[in-house]
């Protein structure tokens, strides 16, 4: 793995080199350059186009200068422009503010502060396993999810706390999964009978090289091998989960450890992640995991309630990104190299679909005192290389579709994810081949998010 060799070559990531599910040929570099060609006086408030990382700095800023009269936004990816809801009233200058700014501005109904009420609402009266809610900025509504264990009295209390709230204000529908925590998403790493997955390298804020990955990962064991049955490699510091997100911090034992700011995400192909950015709403997001491969989708919710088996956790992303039991604590990413997430959970599968839930990197980030990146030890976001083999005279790349371990179990049921202990799925460590290689005990994987992605998926999901 990369704490052990780095290799010497960079893999250019261009059009037609990844084969992915859910994924097409998307993933240009600078596909997303900023636009803004306005040369005169009526095009200097026109909106901007604007590439996601720039929309989701230029939306904070709008959310500070505005106040009150901020309810919310999200990025129109087919225009490449931000919305920004306000609440105007008799104020028209927000309108005149936010476009000036460069963002495309709507009239909303209900404000930040009535949408926060109403998710309160929904925690003290509502809070039941299998249950999410998120803002939704382009209805203006908070968006109820239940899942296929919430019936009865159960979804009787749901549905009578979402009526009382009014249909101007939240929806609710279901979902045909079960929210469960999944688990897996970089680089393999195991501990005892549990299998996780490494999410994006970084420097600890004492300097040493360390990883995030999920919280129910971090809650499960305490010490880390890079391989089913070897010696640890690292140690956990820091978990949260359940409550306030699912991150954990994990340091590498070895303090000369090099570890590269990127992802593999297949066929030998990486992703030098130079940033950490916030989620934006309608944000095109990719996400790597050993069980189904190279997933896209877009973000849909942002600081989103999860009331998994396990406790409730909050302040998630939401997204319509598939996912399988074997991919969480992965990397959620923008095709620019930007980190966004790490896999939490969700329900579904990419055969029918689901909803899927991230912890923010920037949030997990501003917890554990850490930085993005290895430091000078990784030369630099992107400079060391990807995609080759890892260890010492040994390959390192759990493709997508390697079951957990060497012959291990890889299935799991509601419930009993990585916080029991159990089926914990994951691909390899930081940058190292997760598709396209050979796996950490020399069975061929063929292509990283190809036919043995969807062979794992049958084997590993119930």
């Amino acid at each position: 793995m990369s704490h052990k060799r780095i290799p010497k070559r960079k893999a250019a990531f261009a059009a037609g080199t990844v084969v992915a599910l859910g994924a097409a040929a998307i993933l240009l570099p600078n596909a997303n350059a900023s636009q803004d060609g306005s040369s005169n006086d009526a095009a200097a408030i026109a909106p901007k186009t604007l590439k996601a990382t720039d929309a989701s700095d230029l939306a904070s800023q709008l959310e500070e200068m505005l106040g009150d009269a901020f309810a919310g936004s999200y990025y129109d990816s087919d225009s490449r422009q931000l919305v920004v809801n306000v609440i105007s009233g008799d104020d028209n200058n927000v309108v005149v503010q936010a476009k000036k700014a460069g963002a495309k501005v709507r009239e909303v109904e209900n404000s930040l502060t009535e949408l926060a009420a109403g998710a309160k609402t929904l925690k003290q009266e509502a809070t039941i396993p299998g249950t999410a809610w998120a803002v939704d900025p382009r209805t203006n509504k908070i968006l109820v999810t239940a899942d296929s264990t919430v019936t009865g009295a159960k979804w009787n209390t749901l549905e009578s706390t979402v009526k009382s709230l009014g249909s101007d204000m939240a929806t609710v529908k279901r979902s045909a999964g079960t929210f469960k925590t999944f688990v897996s998403g970089g680089d393999a790493i195991f501990a005892g009978g549990a299998r996780c997955s490494l999410g994006f390298n970084v420097t600890a804020n004492d300097g040493s090289p360390a990883f995030l990955t999920a919280g129910h990962c971090g809650v499960a064991a305490e010490q880390w091998s890079d391989s089913q049955g070897g010696q640890p490699i690292a140690t956990v510091d820091q978990a949260t989960f359940p409550g306030d997100g699912d991150f954990a911090l994990v340091k590498y034992d070895d303090p000369a450890t090099e570890a590269p700011s990127e992802v593999n995400v297949g066929g030998g192909q990486t992703v030098a992640i130079n940033q950490a950015a916030d989620a934006e709403v309608g944000l095109q997001v990719f996400r790597m995991g050993s069980t189904t491969g190279l997933a896209d989708g877009q973000v849909l919710g942002l600081d989103a309630t999860v009331n998994y088996p396990e406790g409730t956790v909050t302040g998630l992303i939401q997204t319509n990104v598939c996912a399988e039991p074997g991919d969480s604590g992965g990397s959620l990413f923008t095709q620019d190299g930007a980190a966004i997430g790490l896999t939490s959970g969700g329900s579904g599968d990419c055969t029918a679909g689901g909803e899927t839930f991230f912890q923010p990197v920037t949030t997990a980030l501003q917890a554990v005192g850490a930085t993005l990146g290895a430091g000078d030890a990784a030369g630099g976001a992107g400079d060391q290389a990807g995609g080759e083999e890892a260890g010492a005279g040994g390959d390192a790349g759990a493709g997508a579709g390697e079951e957990a371990g060497a012959g291990g179990d890889a299935t799991a049921s509601p419930g009993d994810e990585a916080g029991a202990g159990q089926e914990v799925g994951g691909e390899e460590a930081g940058g190292d081949v997760i598709g396209g290689e050979e796996t950490g005990n020399g069975q061929d994987t063929g292509n990283g998010a190809g036919d043995a992605a969807g062979d794992a998926a049958d084997q590993s999901h119930n």
